[in-house]
């Protein structure tokens, strides 16, 4: 190991406290000295990082090959079952404090490394404004602020995955942006339990290779942080906007409707389409309940999303590229939600979760009318239903085991391959450690 490289390592290890630790080892240091008072210089200086992370290595079980899943990456075309790394992450903390330990600035980073690759997953920063301890702005890649589902930590969150709708929405939950955040950090401030946040970002997500037009989104999220109604229960709640839209850079725009008195696919090739912008509208609902009992808490989530939709023939996410040819923007009315049931069993180590899911990428199609002649309907037009019972063991702070199994429902349609029931249940038997 050359010195400079000798030298970063010790660095690294001063900067990276933990608490009692680290304050151990500043108790065994003599700061009479020169290098004593070096090294308490570092730590003063670095004491304000903070290193976290978790793995999440599984094995799951499909209920026949080759299966596309919203529960982990598809399988592969010949397996039903595999063992895999769903994330491994790493996240870096850097928080500044000014005078009387008001935080000033705030730094993050995450990265996410598997089997499958490298990802960056955060890189932000963010701002407080200390006069008035109530505003905060943010900038850089990180969770949109829509929803409660988007923003509940992968490591933290009860089932597996987000929901289907989640992940085709809110696909990777992040994007490149900035926002302003109304949040009052006093502890006796009036507002204390009102949140909002107002920002606005690419549009893409991280999944797109960099911004390809000039229309953004704007998103808004206005909450309740968890409200003690009464010693045992608390009560929160959401409602949260975004619009948006990509740019229409081909004539061809498509739409479902009537025509003749049909219900079918529409489209529109006016040369005129060239350069408007192709609508993005979500609007969202959320409620959680947490009742305090003899065994843990018993927690009630619901929540509800519904709007206008810009995707493709094929998929109903949002495109990360722009199209070409006689390939044109796929407009969607859609809804669905989610509700999340959650029981502690005999203690707080065991939890029960039974979750429902919907999920319809076009309200105006269902059933057979999905694949008939003439009527040009793809797969992506499908709703489905997804029931999901797991059981979590909290086995110590740092380890947890969940078991999960999903029992997911097309709608019935005249598509080839999506006449009856895929079978494309997943167990997931998973093991998260955490730092």
């Amino acid at each position: 190991m050359t010195k400079p490289m000798y030298r970063a390592f010790l660095l690294l290890l001063c900067t990276l406290p933990i608490a009692a630790k680290a304050q151990f080892l500043m108790d065994m240091i003599d700061t009479t000295k020169d290098a004593g008072k070096g090294m308490l210089g570092i730590y003063k200086k670095f004491d304000h990082l903070r290193l976290s992370g978790y793995i999440q290595p599984q094995f799951q079980v499909a209920e026949s090959k080759g299966i596309k899943t919203f529960e982990g990456p598809d399988f592969g075309t010949n397996v039903s079952n595999r063992f895999m790394l769903r994330r491994s992450r790493v996240r870096i903390d850097y928080v500044h404090f000014g005078k009387e330990a008001k935080a000033g600035v705030q730094i993050a980073f995450q990265f996410d490394v598997n089997e499958r690759g490298f990802t960056i997953r955060d890189v932000w920063g963010r701002v407080f404004e200390n006069k008035l301890q109530t505003f905060a702005f943010t900038t850089g890649m990180f969770a949109r602020p829509f929803g409660y589902e988007t923003n509940l930590s992968s490591s933290d969150r009860e089932s597996p995955e987000r929901t289907r709708m989640n992940q085709t929405l809110m696909k990777s939950e992040r994007d490149l942006g900035a926002m302003i955040t109304f949040e009052p950090r006093k502890k006796d401030a009036k507002m204390r339990y009102l949140k909002m946040d107002a920002g606005m970002f690419n549009g893409q997500g991280i999944n797109a290779t960099g911004d390809f037009d000039n229309s953004k989104d704007v998103i808004g999220r206005v909450a309740l942080k968890p409200y003690p109604v009464t010693k045992k229960l608390a009560v929160s709640a959401g409602a949260s906007l975004l619009y948006g839209g990509l740019l229409q850079n081909t004539k061809y725009k498509y739409s479902t409707g009537q025509s003749g008195g049909v219900t079918k696919l529409l489209v529109d090739s006016a040369v005129a389409n060239i350069g408007t912008v192709s609508p993005r509208k979500y609007y969202g609902a959320d409620l959680q309940l947490k009742l305090k009992n003899r065994k843990g808490f018993t927690e009630l989530r619901g929540e509800y999303i519904g709007g206008v939709q810009t995707g493709t023939s094929t998929s109903s996410e949002t495109p990360n590229a722009l199209l070409t040819g006689i390939e044109g923007f796929h407009v969607r009315n859609f809804r669905g939600g989610n509700v999340y049931f959650l029981q502690h069993l005999f203690s707080t180590q065991h939890q029960l979760i039974v979750k429902y899911e919907w999920y319809d990428p076009n309200t105006k199609v269902k059933g057979t009318q999905i694949g008939a002649s003439g009527k040009s309907l793809t797969a992506a037009n499908i709703q489905y239903n997804t029931l999901g019972i797991g059981y979590i063991n909290y086995l110590t702070e740092n380890v947890k085991l969940v078991l999960y199994y999903a029992m997911v429902k097309n709608e019935k349609t005249a598509l080839t391959g999506y006449t009856s029931d895929i079978k494309d249940n997943v167990l997931t038997c998973r093991l998260q450690f955490r730092f």
